[in-house]
């Protein structure tokens, strides 16, 4: 069985899309998953951006939105363009981190991105965040407060170096070993290279 690595960045559009439907392909290929959180701001910080680039380009913030509002269609996912973009999604990472660690990850971070990019609900929002994760049969304020403590801090400060030393430069990214796939567009080649024998050679 192969195996992806899923990096995801909670307020980015396109990885909203692939966290909607990475898991039933995934299964269907029969390739696990290991979700990977982290942050793209000191990714964008440290080329000079202190927003998205979808902010910084108009032309091309004009594009994302209606392509996304194509894609979701296309896909049957439910989508509403949120008031404010991009939403800080550090609190929300560090509680996904704690729930990758604990085995409710992947339903967190789902449930928090439809809070976003179909409820436009700000996942910056203590009360929104233990909001989802109550949904999820937690408790909602205690497992907040631990997420916020230091050593939930430095994991997702240790998750976004470790996505800058494989030169990740977006999201979704799918790394199958040192292969690099970005974008929601490559989850399918993605999950192909994941089923490949590991000398096979690419023949589309």
């Amino acid at each position: 069985m192969g195996t992806i690595d899923f990096w995801c960045e909670l307020a980015s559009p396109y990885t909203y899309l692939s966290v909607c439907r990475i898991e039933a392909l995934a299964t269907e290929a029969h390739v696990s998953l290991r979700w990977r959180p982290f942050s793209l701001h000191p990714i964008f910080k440290a080329v000079g951006w202190q927003t998205s680039p979808f902010e910084i380009y108009a032309d091309k913030g004009r594009y994302m939105w209606r392509d996304m509002e194509r894609e979701a269609d296309r896909l049957g996912i439910p989508f509403r363009r949120p008031t404010v973009f991009p939403r800080n999604s550090v609190p929300a990472s560090k509680i996904a981190l704690l729930g990758v660690e604990r085995g409710w990850g992947a339903l967190f971070i789902r449930k928090v991105m439809q809070a976003h990019f179909e409820g436009d609900r700000d996942i910056a929002s203590p009360a929104v965040l233990e909001s989802v994760l109550d949904e999820l049969g937690l408790d909602g304020a205690t497992v907040r407060q631990e997420a916020v403590a230091t050593a939930q801090s430095s994991a997702l400060r240790r998750s976004t170096e470790e996505a800058i030393r494989l030169r990740i430069f977006g999201a979704p990214t799918f790394m199958v070993g040192e292969e690099m796939f970005w974008g929601n567009d490559r989850l399918e080649n993605a999950l192909d290279w994941a089923t490949r024998p590991s000398n096979a050679k690419y023949d589309p």
